[in-house]
């Protein structure tokens, strides 16, 4: 058998039709003792390993939030980059690196509205099979639905306190590919949940030393390993049924293993970054110390959410020692790191030889790159869809675009960003109560340290009128539905909670401040009081114990006054802890004191689903308890000419029902076409 066909059980079908067999590329072992599988003396040959990662449940370019075509997301534009590889490459292993099954409102659906039954395969899995694995392992965001779920939809026993005993559990359709973990295992017996390491063996097609094409046998071991700290990211699932280890830990232990069992080449499926300070065993992203371990010869990383190799990236860790960010390989392991949702696929291109009939690698020979779904940047191309992938999904699409137009909650006021500029929080401040709520809870179950210190929140008027009178936030009074979620926080960040103190929330604000021009009472024409400062680094506290003003007047550093704390002037010297966004806690925005050192919780929950969750448990917003704490207002101040802004055209109407009486229109219509009105505001009020 070649290495360019492959059996029966994983060819799928596109459109009930079309049988996939030639870009399949990787053989299962058929006749060990065939002599034609021999290797020879001396040769060499490629081994190319793809990798998708952090796929999220994004399979068909589309945000459930926006109910609209993204074609910068998509596992069926990933699935075109794996068929051009294998079409350029003849022999290729597929591997993905987790955080798979979670990420949408589909797989959401999947596993809270409508849970998928014991005999149906998951939308997810359904897709990835449509293209053809050969393993796989899991990311922290598996976890995130319990250990049944998990179990069922994977197609796997557990044998954990709390589920049945491993007799009395059905065993459900999972993906047809194995998945391998090896630093996560069962409190009851001790064993891991999943093999530690799946032994891949296929042929291979190389060229002997006399320029013949022989067909030869490998053994390609992939180990899986998931961030330590599952432990307290899903504490009320894992709590008492399972312990995790280290990677660099497990990867000692099951690392020789697989090679004592015969591995040609160890592969270590690795979710998480590289971290170049010290190690310990709880780490989040430690590849770069496994990449110390001896016997790995490769490693898949994710998690990030970033890329490697990446000649620009400006990072402490990318410019470690023994990192080479442009070669991409750590202490020479050759590592890869493809984005996030189905944006690119890695690629390790192994230069094998053989010497003495046993396979090796030749790492100077060997290649790290990535391929990405978008081709032109400028133009905003990517590559095509693959139909097989939405075909085997339609179903399960259509009941997720149904879902999120579900209600989850109530609102008596409109949530708009209309005049954020000017005070208004209707949209903002539900957004920071909860993330406010979030990680207080969070710092209360799992942070005792810092349990004293209050919780603050920040959040910006992310849509505020940079592309027209349309790119504004505008939740109308009545349900609220999921993908309303997304016109109240625009961006797929994550939360993040950042220790402060008094002075430091100075500073913070008088960075925010930047979006205002500097004003000159005695101008009497027109100033625009906005700058060029962008609406979604406008971080706003919508806290009632915390109050401030903005003076509109003063140079930029020295505009924040009467910055008070529960009625008193802020202790510079007290400690804060303050949710935010992963953009901004690690260094988004050049805000002073924000570079990443201070996180002390980085979260791998969005910052939108923590905002719908929040809405669902709340279930009925009003206006006086959730769209109307204004911490800020503008040092008032008598302007000889008007004082401007834009906004969309029209909705004079909306700040006057906000009580913004200070707000009048001056002009209708700004001239440019984008649907936005100049309005004036008066600054003594």
């Amino acid at each position: 058998m070649s290495f360019h066909s492959l059996p029966s059980r994983f060819r799928r079908r596109a459109l009930g039709a079309v049988v996939f067999s030639s870009a399949l590329v990787l053989a299962a072992c058929g006749g060990d003792d065939d002599k034609s599988s021999r290797l020879p003396e001396a040769g060499t040959a490629q081994l190319v390993v793809l990798e998708t990662t952090d796929l999220h449940a994004n399979l068909l370019s589309y945000d459930y939030f926006k109910l609209a075509e993204d074609k910068s997301v998509g596992f069926e534009r990933t699935a075109t980059l794996i068929r051009q590889a294998r079409a350029e490459f003849p022999n290729t292993v597929l591997i993905d690196n987790g955080d798979t099954i979670q990420g949408t409102a589909l797989a959401d659906y999947q596993a809270l509205v409508s849970p998928v039954s014991c005999s149906t395969k998951l939308a997810t899995y359904k897709a990835m099979d449509a293209i053809g694995y050969d393993a796989g392992t899991l990311g922290n965001h598996e976890f995130n639905y319990g250990l049944p779920y998990l179990a069922q939809v994977t197609g796997t026993r557990f044998n954990v306190e709390g589920m049945p005993e491993l007799a009395a559990q059905a065993l459900c359709k999972g993906p047809d590919f194995p998945l391998a973990l090896a630093n996560v295992s069962s409190r009851k017996d001790g064993q891991t949940l999943y093999k530690p390491y799946v032994m891949l063996e296929r042929k291979i097609t190389g060229v002997d030393k006399d320029g013949k094409t022989f067909e030869g046998k490998i053994k390609v071991a992939v180990i899986g390993f998931t961030p330590p700290p599952i432990l307290s990211w899903d504490k009320r699932w894992l709590d008492g049924k399972v312990d995790v280890q280290g990677v660099v830990e497990a990867a000692g232990k099951y690392v020789p293993m697989a090679r004592a069992e015969g591995a040609d080449l160890v592969i270590a499926a690795s979710h998480g970054g590289f971290d170049s300070s010290a190690y310990s065993a709880t780490m989040e992203n430690a590849n770069y110390h496994l990449a110390k371990q001896a016997g790995i010869d490769g490693i898949l990383m994710g998690h990030s959410h970033s890329e490697f190799p990446n000649a620009a990236c400006s990072t402490t860790d990318c410019n470690a020692s023994g990192v080479d960010k442009v070669k991409g390989t750590l202490h020479g392991v050759p590592a890869v790191m493809p984005s996030y949702w189905g944006k690119a696929i890695g690629v390790i291109n192994y230069s094998l030889e053989v010497k003495n009939g046993k396979w090796s690698v030749v790492r100077d020979k060997t290649r790290v790159s990535l391929r990405k779904a978008l081709l032109d940047s400028a133009t905003r191309t990517y590559v095509v869809t693959d139909p097989a992938i939405s075909a085997v999904v339609q179903a399960e699409h259509a009941s997720a675009i149904d879902y999120v137009k579900t209600p989850i909650g109530q609102s008596d006021f409109n949530l708009s960003t209309y005049f954020a500029d000017v005070g208004d929080v209707s949209a903002i401040q539900v957004v920071n109560a909860a993330q406010a709520d979030y990680v207080a809870r969070y710092v209360a179950a799992n942070l005792p340290a810092y349990k004293n210190l209050p919780v603050l929140s920040v959040s910006a008027p992310f849509k505020s009128g940079f592309a027209g009178g349309s790119d504004f936030t505008d939740v109308k009074a009545g349900n609220v539905a999921i993908n309303n979620a997304a016109d109240l926080y625009l961006f797929p960040n994550t939360v993040y909670a950042v220790k402060v103190t008094g002075a430091g929330i100075k500073a913070w604000l008088e960075k925010s401040a930047e979006r205002f021009n500097q004003i000159n009472p005695a101008l009497t024409t027109e100033q625009a009081l906005v700058s060029s400062f962008p609406g979604y680094n406008f971080d706003v506290f919508t806290s009632a114990d915390l109050s401030y003003e903005i003076d509109v007047t003063q140079p930029i550093g020295s505009r924040i006054r009467n910055l008070k704390y529960k009625g008193a002037a802020i202790d510079t010297a007290a400690e804060f802890i303050v949710a935010t966004n992963n953009y901004r806690g690690s260094g988004g925005g050049s805000f002073p004191g924000l570079n990443g050192s201070n996180v002390i919780y980085a979260s791998p929950d969005a910052n939108r689903d923590v905002l719908i969750d929040y809405i669902k448990a709340r279930r009925n917003l009003t206006f006086a308890a959730d769209g109307s704490a204004r911490s800020w207002r503008f040092t008032p101040v008598s302007v000889a000419g008007p004082v401007t802004f834009k906004s969309a055209s029209g909705k004079l109407g909306v700040a006057t029902a906000l009580g913004l009486g200070n707000i009048s229109v001056l002009r209708d219509d700004d001239g440019s076409g984008k649907g936005l009105g100049v309005y004036a505001i008066d600054l003594s009020r």
